[in-house]
């Protein structure tokens, strides 16, 4: 298999990326690839389903708060959350609690920023949702060196719906699939998400 052509220019200090495309233009739906780099040789490990943002991929630099678009461009992996203590996990993990958010206005100064306490922000997402999607989670790295406001906040690689079921811009899967990547990935091996 042929590595796609943004993984073989990725940093050569990068040595594990996941790469998400579409399955056609304009879909929610996506194949998710895991890579590993072997030497200098990249090689795929696994493919499995995911979704996207419900108005697809947004161009690099076009993503905006609200739009229901999933960023397209490359980012760094981490921290993995959720809701346990601990999980196993290469990754930096924090566990989120009643009392951690993430915020969305983009008029606050903690824009696109992780909150322990209540939040200084009009609008901010619950990190322990109801619903059970943050169980397992992944930052991506998007809208963070440095932060602009109103570029879209909280992306993030969590469990899905389902399979039909879009995000409001970020990357979901099935939680088994999503606990399998979470094992493999390790921070030591500086792991990038390319979205394209």
């Amino acid at each position: 298999m042929v590595p796609p052509q943004s993984l073989r220019d990725s940093d050569a200090s990068t040595r594990q990326a996941i790469v998400v495309h579409p399955l056609k233009p304009h879909a929610i739906q996506a194949c998710l690839s895991a890579w590993q780099k072997q030497g200098s040789s990249w090689h795929r490990l696994f493919l499995v389903r995911a979704v996207i943002g419900r108005n697809g991929l947004a161009p690099i630099g076009e993503k905006k708060e609200g739009d229901g678009r999933t960023p397209s461009g490359t980012y760094a992996l981490g921290p993995a959350f959720g809701y346990e203590p601990s999980i196993d996990t290469g990754l930096a993990y924090r566990q989120a609690t009643d009392d951690d958010f993430w915020v969305d206005d983009m008029h606050s100064m903690q824009y696109n920023q992780w909150v322990h306490g209540k939040p200084q922000a009009q609008s901010f997402e619950r990190l322990k949702r109801d619903d059970g999607l943050y169980r397992y989670a992944v930052v991506i790295g998007y809208n963070m060196h440095p932060i602009v406001p109103g570029a879209g906040s909280a992306i993030f690689m969590h469990i899905w719906r389902a399979f039909n079921s879009p995000t409001s811009g970020c990357v979901a899967l099935d939680p088994r699939k999503l606990r399998r990547i979470l094992r493999w990935l390790d921070a030591k091996a500086q792991p990038i998400i390319i979205l394209e």
